[in-house]
């Protein structure tokens, strides 16, 4: 593996880089709050380096995103564009328009499921998934679906899922995402297909996103706490990588003294088989 730099911030990233693709949840905020110091550090990036893209695996579309970043206080003057997981979705499930999907997901998905050109039926009639997450995220596990999706793999239904996350902080505990139910469904012989990190559509939005601002995006630094999602996929695209601490492995990737520990994120990095070129306490100048 190559070596991790541990910087303070964003500005003792090599000179080069020219954009930004940077997670939200877990780096930005944590579901209730903004991170301190995050929104200074998206806004001196583009004012000082080039465009910051905020690149999500929310399973909704990406003209809601805007509204709950207002609500937590990030000014929208730190981020010139933002891609999610559910607009790569919404493609992959218009390519199956020939199939009646069977809805998974709580109520607060609603604008995806409202969005996607698809015949949604029961259970019994589906003909493949969309899976946005558990139905009640805040308090089911994937195992309260095992049953469900056993029966799904007997009839081969392919499932769409539009948020490759496993988890995700909320606030001081974990919750359930979509990527952990289409974990258990994989393992039961289902077909699983994913659109959001660390797959290419959703970096190939992103891309796109980036160059409409106007300004170059050659070398794009990608920012994010998930090793699968946010560190596999810039290793996939070629991408250098931080590691923002602030997120899921908040706790195991910091020492004794609460700052970001070298030898525990080379532990982190090494476990999940990922590079990061940098490794941060969180998002900061």
């Amino acid at each position: 593996m190559s070596q991790t730099r541990v910087i303070e911030g964003l500005s003792e990233a090599e000179a080069g880089y020219d954009a930004l693709f940077c997670d939200a949840w877990g780096v930005i905020h944590n579901g209730h709050d903004l991170f301190p110091g995050a929104a200074d550090a998206l806004s001196r990036w583009r004012d000082e380096r080039g465009p910051v893209v905020i690149i999500t695996n929310a399973p909704r579309l990406s003209d809601v995103i805007p509204a709950q970043l207002d609500r937590l206080g990030l000014p929208r003057s730190a981020y010139d564009a933002i891609v999610t997981s559910g607009d790569a979705t919404r493609a992959e499930v218009e390519r199956r328009a020939d199939l009646p999907f069977f809805r998974l997901g709580p109520a607060k998905d609603d604008g995806l499921f409202d969005a996607v050109r698809a015949d949604f039926v029961s259970f019994e009639e589906a003909g493949a998934i969309l899976c946005t997450g558990p139905m009640d995220d805040l308090n089911e596990t994937p195992e309260d679906y095992r049953g469900m999706l056993e029966k799904a793999a007997s009839r081969k239904l392919p499932m769409v899922c539009a948020n490759p996350d496993k988890v995700v902080r909320y606030g001081d505990r974990l919750i359930y995402c979509a990527g952990a139910l289409g974990d258990l469904y994989e393992s039961l012989g289902g077909e699983v297909i994913l659109a959001g990190k660390p797959h290419a559509p959703i970096y190939r939005m992103a891309r796109e996103a980036a160059l409409a601002s106007g300004r170059a995006a050659d070398r794009p630094l990608v920012v994010g706490d998930g090793p699968e999602t946010d560190l596999r996929g810039a290793n996939r695209e070629g991408l250098d990588a931080v590691f923002v601490a602030d997120g899921i492995f908040s706790e195991e990737a910091r020492g004794r003294n609460g700052k970001l520990d070298e030898g525990r994120l080379a532990a982190i990095l090494d476990a999940h088989d990922v590079t990061a070129a940098y490794g941060m306490d969180g998002l900061r100048w």
